[in-house]
């Protein structure tokens, strides 16, 4: 029974059935199971000859994975459209954390730091701790989306294709974000704090870059990787 179960839920995964259906449909699986052994044993056939019956009844592998795979709608939007899962959605993310980043390091200018012409100085008590957040998710964001696409592919039973090609702008755009704050035109202004993309003018500083993204790159797809040799070793044992 347990091995049904197991078999049909990674059947259902790779064909790409969302993981909420699958859950929603193997509950809905077992309480029938549950009814149909009990109606078995109260025809006055023991708990082995009922289960074996009931699992006839039920069906085979085949026929309970094509009741979903048949009905689209229950696709995830990983198989539905991928690009906006590993590509449209993570860099999207990563603009959003990146604004949030550079507005803490604005308002933390204005409200710690009202006269400096840089935010980028020494600063002490609550400033750290505030400017801190931002920094923690400048450097974090792009490893923790990625950590984050890894897991829905691995939810789905994916293969890395569509991961590396959604993790790859998200490394190259982590490694060469650049945080540039100028200071006020005028006296008692606001500063602006902006950000752009560019490697380094120098081949070194250019190489430094490659490597970040490489680092990025690395970090958010090793659990990935993991989970998939983790799978080949248990299906060859």
């Amino acid at each position: 029974m347990v091995k049904l179960f197991n078999e049909l839920r990674e059947r259902l995964l790779r064909v790409g059935v969302a993981p909420r259906y699958v859950r929603r449909y193997l509950g809905e699986l077992r309480d029938h199971l549950a009814d149909l052994m009990a109606e078995e044993e109260r025809a006055g056939r023991s708990r082995a000859d009922a289960e074996s019956a009931a699992l006839a009844r039920l069906g085979t592998t085949d026929d309970l994975a094509r009741a979903l795979i048949e009905q689209r709608h229950f696709q995830s939007w990983c198989v539905r459209a991928p690009w906006a899962v590993f590509a449209l959605a993570p860099l999207s993310l990563l603009a959003g954390a990146y604004f949030v980043a550079c507005f803490i390091l604005w308002s933390g200018w204005k409200i710690f730091l009202p006269g400096a012409e840089t935010p980028f100085v020494p600063v002490d008590g609550l400033a750290i701790f505030y400017f801190g957040a931002g920094r923690l998710l400048y450097f974090c964001a792009p490893v923790l989306i990625g950590l984050g696409m890894g897991f829905v592919a691995a939810r789905q039973r994916l293969n890395a294709s569509w991961l590396v090609a959604g993790l790859a702008p998200i490394a190259f755009v982590g490694a060469t974000a650049q945080v540039h704050a100028s200071h006020p035109a005028v006296s008692g202004g606001a500063g602006k704090v902006t950000m752009d993309l560019a490697f380094g003018p120098s081949l070194q500083a250019s190489s430094a870059g490659l490597i970040h993204a490489l680092v990025i790159f690395a970090l958010a797809v090793l659990p990935y990787l993991i989970w998939r040799l983790q799978r080949s070793l248990t299906h060859s044992a």
